[in-house]
């Protein structure tokens, strides 16, 4: 076992005092990494329907459902594929130079968005976009890992992954001043999503590549080298020169792993893309119903949704710390399905399903912690980014069928309420899965 770059805190000391200037940095990077995906994956969910207004032809709009499922099917095709992708390459060339690299062109490619002049355009835009957006979550969350101390791990996990809920909470907020403004006011949010390119230099100066990795990176060249020249390698060695995504399936325990963080991974993420996405027109059409403009409550509802979103993701993080990450992540997923009910099908009143929307994004969305705080610990060095990655993303290449099949649904069951419980049933898989792997609660990262 290893311990992270992260000194070790001494003792009686509050676990945020024990944290250099770097280690704030590298969470302020990955933070905001984070957040600029969030703004644009929210500003996505809010201006996807606008914009096919204005991009099919009028004889279509009746299946706008079906259209918008398929551009969130489409995105979250490219999120699994680049992210898979991104996981491997942070493992070779470094987490750092991998998030610079995903940030700005991702920020490129939301600002093309803007310029989509008919359905096919957009949707392979999206396409791009996700496949850089998903190149960026497990650069960061494994730099995150690697820098902070064992003691505090989770904590800054949950800080990290709120960054997802600040970019949401951004881009619902600059939807409800720039939604108003016309039929385009979706190109304005997407040209809005170029600015995050700016970011990057302020990150090439403020953060150091993780030693963890660039030591390990070091033996991986050295091990490779030996192998080269013709040399029995050891079987630490044999490791170290195996190609990482290969080494997610290398050996029966490994492999074993493997499949049960990505049924838990896939769990979280048709629970949000077949589910969350649908919170701001289902909160819209209620109001509509209430006699209140359907148009500002669509903001009002991504608001309140992702108010719920952050407290949840920074909450899990210190309750993992405090109780563990089994069974911190097996209440989140078990609130999360009881709590589908109460928004889509027991509530009516719009005032009541902005508070009961923060009430389930708390789980529903802030479960998605449970990825930076456990996975990092569950993976070697030598292969952490590519795990995370593979663990985080491939369930999107399954997923991806969720907003098709979510529409489809809604189209033809004639409502949310049906269509989100039936698809809620997933948690049940999440919650039984989580029982089987290990614990790994105040664990020095394995080497």
């Amino acid at each position: 076992m290893a311990t992270s770059d992260a000194s070790l805190p001494h003792a009686g000391q509050p676990w945020y005092r024990s944290l250099t200037r770097a280690q704030w940095n590298t969470l302020a990077a990955s933070n905001l990494g984070w957040m600029l995906d969030g703004y644009e994956t929210y500003a996505l969910i809010l201006c996807a329907v606008p914009a096919l207004r204005t991009l099919l032809d009028p004889s279509e709009l009746s299946r706008l459902p079906v259209y918008a499922g398929q551009v969130f099917a489409i995105t979250l095709l490219g999120w699994g594929i680049g992210g898979i992708i991104g996981g491997i390459v942070a493992d070779y060339i470094g987490r750092k130079r991998t998030m610079l690299y995903a940030i700005a062109a991702y920020s490129l490619l939301t600002g093309l968005s803007a310029f989509a002049q008919d359905w096919s355009q957009f949707a392979l835009l999206r396409f791009l976009a996700g496949l850089a957006i998903g190149s960026e979550w497990a650069t960061g969350s494994s730099m995150m890992a690697e820098v902070w101390p064992d003691n505090a791990r989770g904590k800054g996990a949950g800080l990290m992954q709120c960054g997802l809920g600040i970019g949401f909470f951004i881009a619902s907020a600059v939807w409800v001043f720039v939604g108003p403004s016309g039929a385009d006011a979706w190109r304005t949010m997407f040209l809005i999503g170029v600015l995050p390119a700016f970011v990057t230099l302020w990150i090439r100066r403020a953060i150091d590549e993780s030693s963890l990795w660039e030591r390990s990176d070091a033996r991986r060249r050295e091990a490779i080298k030996r192998r080269d020249r013709g040399e029995t390698l050891g079987e630490a060695d044999q490791a170290l020169s195996r190609f990482t995504f290969t080494a997610l399936f290398a050996d029966r325990s490994t492999r074993a792993q493997t499949v049960k963080v990505f049924l838990m991974s896939l769990t979280t993420t048709v629970g949000f893309w077949a589910i969350s996405t649908w919170v701001p027109p289902f909160v819209a059409s209620m109001a509509g119903k209430a006699g209140l403009v359907a148009a500002q409550w669509a903001p009002y509802a991504g608001m309140a949704y992702t108010t719920g979103s952050i407290l949840g993701y920074a909450s899990f993080g210190f309750l993992a710390d405090r109780f563990g990450r089994r069974p911190v992540t097996m209440t989140y997923f078990a609130l999360a399905l009881l709590l589908t009910p109460v928004l889509f099908l027991w509530t009516t009143d719009p005032y009541w399903l902005l508070f009961f929307a923060a009430v389930n994004a708390f789980f529903s969305n802030g479960q998605y912690t449970w990825m930076p705080v456990w996975l990092p610990e569950l993976y070697p060095t030598r292969m952490r980014a590519t795990a995370m990655a593979f663990a985080f993303n491939a369930p999107r290449l399954i997923a991806f069928l969720g907003p098709i099949l979510a529409g489809q649904m809604i189209a033809t069951l004639g409502g949310f309420g049906r269509a989100a419980m039936t698809i809620a049933s997933i948690y049940v898989l999440g919650f039984v899965v989580a029982l089987f792997v290990p614990e790994t609660r105040g664990k020095s990262l394995p080497e």
